[in-house]
């Protein structure tokens, strides 16, 4: 009787099953999950929009500005324009002038208008109400008057320069003078005309000190028609320039501008100091722009000008 043998196909079907089953398997676990379905609140969780997501590091769209930080500068205010009026001898005309144009630099709300003649002409308008906010004279006498009457800031009186009287000939020099002697030869001979400034002008008063320093009459030469007058310094140079006399006595700045010889040099024992006083009239309307000019005017810079033509630091 023959064994009967057990078929193996059974055993065969099942391993293939199971590699089809673990095959299936795998798939499943590597395949991302299906996006969802249905309306947003049907969603259990909702991602942002991707431009409210931003990078760690990137800036914030409105940028705060520090705690310390301090707001522009604002612009300067603006200053108020001033019109200084400066009464001054005639004998400071080129200087001031130059000085006018470097302190527009310094102070360029403040204009600058000169009235220039001479001092004791300058001293009645302002006694006569001139407006007027500083004074220069050329000799103390004409300052003191207008301080005995309470018109100028005593406070502010300085005297800011001194000047030389100096004895001055046309070109050629035909009278051939040499000095304040050979003018007293000149003028006791009787064969000379002289001009010098009126008794009210200062160079007028420097000039007549120098006569009575010599014992010469002034009144005795002018009717002899020896002295010739002129209403201020500039007036006196004038002359002299065109030679209309034989010479003149102005000031050593004026003999310097109008680029005349000097025959000679007064000294301090024949006429005295020639010292120029200023000072802030009492009337001012603008006193503290009138003292910021005087200060300017004692300033290294403006020296140098007034130097530049014989004036020196009195």
């Amino acid at each position: 009787m023959k064994k009967r043998v057990k078929s193996k196909l059974p055993v065969i079907a099942l391993a293939a099953l199971l590699v089809i089953l673990l095959s299936a398997c795998g798939e499943t676990a590597n395949t991302p999950p299906p996006a969802q379905v249905g309306s947003p609140d049907q969603q259990t969780e909702t991602l942002p929009p991707p431009a409210a997501v931003q990078a760690p590091d990137a800036p914030s769209a409105v940028t705060q500005a520090p705690p310390d930080a301090q707001p522009p500068d604002s612009p300067p205010e603006e200053l108020p324009q001033i019109e200084l009026v400066v009464f001054a001898a005639a004998s400071m005309t080129e200087t001031l002038t130059a000085i006018s144009d470097l302190y527009s630099n310094a102070a360029p709300n403040v204009t600058l208008v000169f009235n220039f003649d001479s001092s004791g002409t300058l001293k009645t308008q302002i006694e006569e109400g001139a407006d007027c906010d500083m004074f220069i004279s050329a000799a103390p006498r004409q300052m003191n008057e207008l301080e005995e009457i309470d018109m100028i800031l005593s406070d502010t009186r300085i005297n800011l320069l001194e000047n030389k009287v100096a004895l001055v000939v046309p070109a050629g020099n035909p009278k051939n003078i040499t000095g304040f002697d050979s003018l007293l030869e000149a003028l006791e001979g009787g064969d000379i005309l002289m001009a010098m400034g009126n008794s009210d002008v200062p160079v007028g008063q420097y000039t007549q000190r120098i006569l009575e320093y010599f014992d010469l009459d002034e009144e005795a030469l002018a009717r002899s028609g020896l002295i010739s007058y002129g209403s201020n310094v500039k007036e006196v140079t004038t002359q002299v320039s065109e030679a209309s006399v034989d010479c003149g006595v102005v000031y050593a700045t004026d003999a310097f501008s109008a680029e005349l010889e000097v025959a000679g040099y007064a000294t301090a024992e024949m006429c005295g100091q020639v010292i120029y006083p200023i000072a802030v009239l009492n009337g001012s309307g603008n006193v503290e722009a009138a003292k910021a000019f005087l200060t300017y005017l004692t300033s290294p810079e403006a020296m140098a000008v007034f130097e530049s033509v014989g004036f020196s630091a009195a």
